[in-house]
């Protein structure tokens, strides 16, 4: 099943609304990191394409960012130190670009100027040209991170879709990551953050339904509709994701 527009990339209308939806709805049952990276690589694929996700929020009680990364392709583990060290001049430029940009979503070229320094060689090597970046601003204080979130892809440009794509996704992406932190917090599990910065999530073993079940999933089809392909229920669809 494939996704064909005029654009070869953005999914017809009708696709794409059903896409929200289910993006919308799904992220109310993340609770866990591994949810979220699961929420992020299912339907939410066809909203905004891509393979690294930087995440950080504003840890009152360190008061400074944490970052972490979420990614599906391998990345250098010295680029991964870099894009997780909140006082790295690669994130610092980042987060400055972003608040130059009056809060607003940011397609940032690593190919121009100087582009996050010492982390944008790293990337360049491995595909990346651009990064999209879109944030929530702390309560009364806009020039200050709530929230933090990059997107990239080895060879992929931020596309108009893209940049309408995170602005719409925003308030869901805050909203869940901040659930997503507050439960782990809460339920006293380790953050375990060094095995996120430099490992991801990249290594974790799916079996080959799992695979094809989350293969569907990204090309839009319903619970349902996997369901009836594979002869399960939606529910066993549901688990596996």
């Amino acid at each position: 099943m494939s996704i064909e527009t005029a654009s070869g990339n953005e999914p017809p209308e009708g696709r794409r609304a059903q896409a929200i939806v289910q993006v919308i709805e799904a992220a109310v049952e993340v609770r866990r990191r591994y949810q979220f990276f699961v929420w992020t690589q299912g339907v939410f694929q066809l909203l905004l394409p891509h393979k690294v996700a930087i995440c950080g929020f504003y840890e009152r009680s360190r008061k400074h960012v944490q970052l972490e990364v979420f990614n599906s392709v391998l990345v250098p583990s010295s680029v991964l130190s870099v894009l997780t060290d909140g006082q790295s001049p690669a994130m610092q430029q980042i987060v400055n670009a972003w608040v130059n940009n009056r809060g607003r979503p940011l397609a940032m070229r690593l190919d121009t100027g100087r582009a996050i320094l010492s982390a944008s060689e790293g990337l360049r090597d491995a595909g990346f040209t651009e990064l999209l970046i879109h944030g929530v601003s702390r309560p009364q204080r806009a020039t200050e991170i709530e929230t933090l979130f990059v997107f990239g892809s080895p060879g992929g440009a931020v596309t108009a879709a893209d940049v309408a794509s995170i602005d719409l996704l925003l308030p869901h992406l805050h909203a869940t990551y901040l659930r997503v932190q507050s439960y782990e917090r809460e339920s006293g599990e380790p953050r375990a953050v060094a095995a996120v910065a430099h490992t991801g999530y990249a290594s974790v073993t799916i079996s080959e339904r799992e695979e094809q079940v989350l293969c569907w999933v990204r090309e839009g089809m319903s619970n349902q509709e996997i369901g009836a392909q594979l002869g399960i229920s939606p529910l066993t669809v549901k688990n596996h994701v």
